[in-house]
């Protein structure tokens, strides 16, 4: 049976009655045990779509008039328009018969109270009348739900002391303190690796069924929505385009955008085929060589904070990187990857081995010389440019102190040259990082790298945080740069089906020790490590 209808739904921002609404004319139905998944971009509504239902939209934003949220008590049958309830009767509602799991866990929860105490609060929401000992057994009853059977260290535990998988996990049982008949899960995976995705995942599935809840479930990746829905809208521009069975729009889809959004997976962009790896180092010295290489951060302790003791980061790693090869170093958060592309950057010093850069030590080049040809392109493209500085001075800065370009309009000319390369347009040199979307700051990000011509390039999960169609153009750029100007890498990222599209050899890395590397193709097809083959099966595929 249908829980919830939802008919006419839009949504305008104040100051935007002549606009397109963010939300506009969306309908569909949400079914008892079943899974309708809301897949698209950033900025296609999906979220707006979430909130509306939970009646948390930002301010400015309203509803339209003719709007039909229906929802059919499963027990009674009787039917309630939510768009007439009072707020205080909604707030009510709130919890008990729709809740919602939000995408960022540690922004959601409070960080100077304790798991127990802010479980303890959804409970008495839900059921106000129960005892201290009753919140305190239910508190305990919905930690073991989601699989934190260790209830009682948790219970007095803080969010910073969680992982994020357990954060989500905790998000996720604060939403079921009330039973409710309807669970709103808005991109909940997101931040986390592929394998604690797939414990989560697991979880909802299997909530979803024993509860015999609905379950929204809003995501940008299709991979994710063929393991889990039933049914699927997919939203462009606020708009529901296609909708309909998983198997039908996935294997079948209709419409344009749903058919560029499938052609836009790693696993179905086109690659021109790989030089084998043996060719590639054969009589050729390698761009990048480590050898036994260790990072310690000191642990300190005791009133004055003294050193007592070391974390090994990275322990023993050994690697090569040919000229124009893309090394993937692939692993889930902290297995030291990202410590591993600092180190061979210079920002941060190895306690152990040795580094080689074109068969000369690392440490016998100066710092100016290794910047020239080693650039760093971070996770975060806002983070990484000046919120102050438009592209044209974060471009032309760096030339004038490596003394390139002879005027400062010989600088402008190159850095709209380095834009063109980087597929944006010249004008754009006069923008701020915040005019920019997620795809041109790391499109930007890229051109800055580009400036002094360098020979290595370490990329840092750079295309983590894209959606699907904006990941595959920087991915097609990252290799038409390696084509044309002979670019070495070091791919950092935890995404397995970017991995298969763009390197050519995997290094896969567990508690700060490469467990496998090889031909991408063997390593991703054929794992011969344990943990490498956890890996690869906790990916959500797509049948070709």
């Amino acid at each position: 049976m249908n829980l919830l209808d939802i008919e006419q739904l839009s949504v305008r921002f104040s100051g935007q009655a002549d606009s397109s609404p963010a939300v506009d004319r969306v309908s569909f139905s949400l079914r008892r045990g079943q899974a309708f998944c809301l897949v698209g971009e950033s900025g296609s509504g999906k979220s707006l779509t979430a909130l509306s239902l939970m009646r948390l939209l930002p301010g400015g934003a309203q509803l339209s008039e003719n709007v039909r949220l229906q929802f059919t008590d499963p027990e009674t049958g009787v039917q309630t328009d939510l768009t007439q309830l009072d707020a205080d009767v909604f707030r009510q509602w709130r919890g008990r018969r729709i809740a919602m799991v939000f995408q960022e866990p540690m922004t959601s929860l409070n960080p100077v109270m304790t798991i127990g105490d802010q479980l303890a609060e959804a409970v008495l929401h839900s059921a106000a009348d129960l005892s201290d000992t009753a919140v305190q057994v239910r508190v305990l009853d919905l930690l073991h739900a989601v699989q934190l059977t260790d209830g009682e260290r948790f219970v007095a535990a803080y969010p910073h002391r969680l992982s994020g998988g357990q954060r989500q996990r905790v998000m996720i049982a604060m939403a079921l303190a009330g039973d409710p008949d309807i669970l709103i899960a808005d991109e909940p995976t997101t931040a986390l690796d592929v394998t604690i995705q797939a414990d989560v995942l697991r979880l909802l599935h299997r909530l979803q069924h024993t509860r015999n809840m609905a379950l929204l479930f809003i995501t940008h990746d299709l991979g994710i929505v063929a393991q889990l829905g039933d049914q699927v809208g997919v939203m462009h521009r606020g708009r529901i385009v296609e909708q309909g069975e998983v198997a039908t729009v996935i294997g079948q889809p209709q419409h344009p955008y749903t058919q560029a959004l499938l052609a836009c997976l790693p696993q179905r962009l086109p690659r021109e085929p790989r030089v084998a790896a043996s060719e590639m180092h054969s009589e050729r010295v390698p761009v990048l060589r480590i050898q036994d290489v260790c990072v310690d951060f000191p642990r300190q302790g005791g009133f004055w904070r003294r050193r007592t003791s070391a974390f090994r980061a990275v322990d023993k790693v050994s690697a090569a990187i040919a000229p124009g090869e893309i090394l993937a170093l692939v692993g889930e958060s902290g297995c030291g990857k990202t410590t591993l592309g600092r180190t061979v950057s210079r920002l941060v010093r190895p306690s152990a081995g040795f580094i080689q850069f074109q068969g000369h030590a690392l440490d016998t080049l100066s710092g100016r010389a290794w910047r020239g040809q080693c650039q760093i392109v971070f996770q975060d493209s806002a983070a990484a440019l000046n919120p102050r500085l438009t592209l044209a001075t974060a471009l032309t800065e760096p030339m004038k102190v490596i003394g390139k370009g002879e005027s400062h309009a010989d600088r402008l000319e190159l850095a709209a040259a380095l834009l063109r390369e980087v597929q944006l347009e010249p004008d754009m040199l006069w923008r701020l990082p915040h005019q920019l979307s997620g795809g041109q700051r790391q499109r930007a990000n890229v051109a800055r790298a580009l400036v002094q011509d360098p020979v290595l390039m370490v990329c840092d999960e750079m295309t983590s945080a894209l959606d699907v169609s904006v990941q595959a153009r920087v991915l097609e750029l990252l290799l038409r740069l390696r084509e044309e100007r002979g670019l070495a890498m070091l791919f950092i990222t935890h995404d397995i089906g970017v991995v298969e599209y763009i390197s050519d050899r995997t290094a896969v890395m567990h508690q700060g020790r490469i467990v496998e590397c090889g031909d991408t193709l063997q390593v991703c097809q054929q794992p011969v490590n344990p943990y490498t083959r956890k890996l690869i099966s906790a990916v959500p595929r797509i049948a070709l």
